[in-house]
This record gives structure tokens, C-alpha cells and sequence, in this order.
């Protein structure tokens, strides 16, 4: 059974900076399409970004523009982790943070996706709360 599993959230102070885990178990991210989703008070979930790390070794990523140049999705295949490294936090990033991933297995078309229903397996959430 796939499992994706979330770590690293926690409260920061605006300005701040944050890392969150992704691992996956019974699942390899690499050559695997995946995101992050957030969940924000008030709003609908929406797909902050995506990563794909093809077989030549090249990675390709894409982000909404509320995140980008703060936000930076990477991988560390040897143990098969996903990473969302934020920093220059505002307290509109609160919220719950999701991994998930899509069965696409491609780089030109999952940085196209991003919306969530482009998502297949997820995993349980870290909430990450922004103060100030």
C-alpha cells in the first residue's frame, strides 16, 4: 500500500523559514510526478507546485506565483524524499500542507498539472502556521 508521509510543519514567525519532508513508503518519488497541495483557512485546497526528476537525471519543477522565488520543491532519490523548502513566510501560507502524486510519469506534462484533482495518492497533512 502507498503511503506518503509528511513531516516538518510547525509555527514560525513571519519572515521565517521552513523545510517539510515527504517520504514515501511502498512508493519511489522519483520518475513520479508529485506536489504539494495547501489548504488554507477559508480557501479551497489549491496545488502550490510540482516535481519531476526524469531518467537523465534532470528535474523540472514548476510553482503558482504567490510561491515563487520564496518556495523551492526538490528530491533526495537515495531516501526517496520529497522536500518543500519555504522561506520569507506570510501568515497567508498558513495552512495544512499536503504531499501527493499524480500517475504521470513525464516531466513536460506534470509541470503542467497542479490542480487537485490531477492527484492520486496523498498524503495525511502538516500544518504549518505563519504568525505576525
Amino acid at each position: 500500500q502507498v503511503h506518503l508521509v509528511e513531516s516538518g510543519g510547525g509555527t514560525v514567525p513571519a519572515g521565517g523559514s521552513l523545510m517539510l519532508s515527504c517520504a514515501g513508503a511502498s512508493f519511489t518519488v522519483s520518475r513520479n510526478c508529485m506536489g504539494w497541495v495547501r489548504h488554507s483557512p477559508g480557501k479551497e485546497r489549491e496545488g502550490i507546485g510540482m516535481i519531476y526528476y526524469g531518467l537523465d537525471r534532470s528535474t523540472q519543477t514548476t510553482y503558482i506565483d504567490s510561491v515563487k522565488d520564496r518556495f523551492t520543491i526538490s528530491q533526495d532519490n537515495a531516501n526517496n524524499t520529497m522536500y518543500l523548502q519555504m522561506q520569507n513566510l506570510k501568515p497567508e501560507d498558513t495552512g495544512t500542507y499536503y504531499c501527493a502524486s499524480t500517475r504521470v510519469f513525464n516531466g513536460d506534462e506534470c509541470v503542467r498539472l497542479g490542480q487537485v484533482g490531477d492527484f492520486y495518492y496523498w498524503g495525511q497533512g502538516t500544518q504549518v502556521t505563519i504568525s505576525g
